[in-house]
């Protein structure tokens, strides 16, 4: 299949979070992330030990934080609808700095906005810690079905392939003088987006062609990596974050 490129939200380092096994710290994100969303939206300071949890995590695996903050830009969607929720909610209205909000609409906007904060916080140190080859070894360890783990791994191989061949168009329309302004650009852009798809299509027909020819059988073989069965103390370390969540969380679900 090739050599699985590092991906550009990979930061390559050799701290104890880079070296935990794959698939304990997909268990450790998915558990994490559970207890933050089943956190009462009220306990706002629960959800400030959760930040300084990621934090401390951060620091630990020495990912800069201006790398994760200009990586959050991908939650700007969610952003501005948490932002339009206490202006188009129903309910009793409140005054915030001179403008009249919806209360309802300002907790809904509020849990939606910190429990997706920390989800895509959490998932930017997890790709910043675990090369794709290494989430693909993850998931095999995990059981994850075989017809996933292939997809997912073809998706990484050439994912990259497709992105620089829509550069390279892009770099032959600039040279044509070409302005995507206005709708008179449409049609190129349709024709442009239909070429890129007929192109991957028969790249991956020569792909799959190829890897016919050398005995693939409907299953990629198991990728070395990470032990089957790692350490107690890789459990241990692994689970840290989400054990010290969730007895955050049950201190919050048990505070009036």
């Amino acid at each position: 299949m090739g050599a699985v490129h590092t991906h550009r939200l990979y930061v390559h380092g050799h701290s104890v979070v880079h070296r935990l096994p794959p698939h304990c710290k997909l268990v450790a994100l998915v558990a994490f992330v559970l207890v933050v969303v089943t956190t009462p939206r009220t306990a706002f300071w629960a959800f400030g030990c959760y930040a300084a949890l990621l934090i401390a995590v951060a620091l630990l695996a020495q990912v800069p934080l201006p790398f994760v903050a200009t990586r959050m830009v991908v939650e700007a969607p969610v952003v501005v609808f948490a932002v339009l929720l206490p202006f188009i909610a129903q309910g009793p209205r409140m005054d915030v700095l001179g403008v009249s909000v919806s209360e309802a609409g300002l907790l809904s906007g509020w849990n939606v906005l910190v429990k997706a904060t920390l989800g895509v916080v959490t998932s930017i140190l997890f790709a910043a810690t675990t090369d794709q080859r290494d989430l693909l070894v993850g998931m095999q360890r995990l059981r994850v079905p075989g017809q996933l783990v292939q997809i997912m791994a073809f998706m990484v191989r050439y994912l990259d392939v497709v992105t620089d061949q829509m550069g390279r168009m892009r770099t032959a329309r600039a040279a044509r003088a070409f302005t995507p302004r206005g709708p008179r650009a449409w049609p190129v852009l349709a024709q442009s987006a239909g070429a890129l798809f007929i192109r991957s299509y028969e790249r991956g027909e020569r792909v799959h062609l190829a890897m016919l020819s050398r005995g693939y059988s409907g299953r990629l073989p198991d990728l070395p990596g990470a032990p089957a069965y790692p350490s107690r103390r890789a459990w241990l370390l692994a689970l840290a974050l989400p054990a010290t969540a969730l007895a955050v969380a049950f201190v919050a679900w048990w505070t009036p």
